[in-house]
């Protein structure tokens, strides 16, 4: 697995957060349209497997252009027959899960963690990480924590008060979820999906 360039990581983070407007869908539809939100959510990650299956396959027309717009950006670009998931799938996982599992701040904070903490955390650590753990970097960490706890600070604004408590969930999730980056390659889960499961069910556990 080639490390792509600096320059395709931006370019990778900025389609990450392009992923923002489900935070903004979660809040704006709440509680009264949750279930038809998933189901939308369900319905997107289902066909974006089914589209790197297909590039998998060498579909005609899928696969040049799907490598035409995303080829310098994978971290392992995929021969004939060999199936990568890209961060996308984990992404639209992550949504439909949060959104069916948990209540509406919860799942949105989870969700607006893991896609600018895991940003900071990637930028950051590849331009500043000197000092490495198990293959990332503490200035990384660093990164992921306090771009969690910004992503919390502003969706808490929408979710008044903000009590002590709720804060101390908020942080223990983050934590949980710093960790669950670090050691990715350990737990065999993709990033995208453990980081808003650890922080909703800390949500849950904690605060609700």
């Amino acid at each position: 697995m080639s490390e792509i360039s600096y320059f395709q990581e931006v370019l990778r983070k900025l389609i990450h957060l392009s992923s923002l407007w489900m935070v903004a869908a979660i809040m704006l539809c709440g509680s009264e349209y949750r279930l038809l939100l998933a189901v939308i959510f369900g319905t997107a990650w289902i066909l974006n497997v089914v589209l790197e299956h297909a590039v998998a396959k060498q579909v005609p027309y899928i696969t040049p252009l799907y490598m035409f717009f995303f080829k310098k950006m994978l971290r392992k670009t995929p021969s004939p027959n060999d199936w990568v998931i890209s961060g996308g799938p984990p992404v639209w996982c992550a949504a439909f899960l949060v959104t069916l599992l948990f209540p509406t701040q919860a799942a949105a904070t989870a969700l607006a963690v893991m896609l600018i903490a895991d940003t900071c955390a990637a930028l950051i650590g590849r331009r500043f990480g000197k000092h490495k753990i198990n293959g990332k970097s503490v200035e990384g960490c660093a990164a992921f924590f306090i771009g969690g706890l910004c992503a919390f600070a502003v969706i808490a604004l929408f979710y008044p008060p903000l009590e002590w408590y709720v804060v101390i969930s908020a942080c223990a999730g983050i934590i949980l979820a710093m960790f669950a980056e670090l050691f990715e390659k350990q737990i065999h889960i993709d990033d995208n999906l453990s980081i808003p499961l650890l922080v909703g069910l800390s949500m849950i556990f904690l605060y609700f």
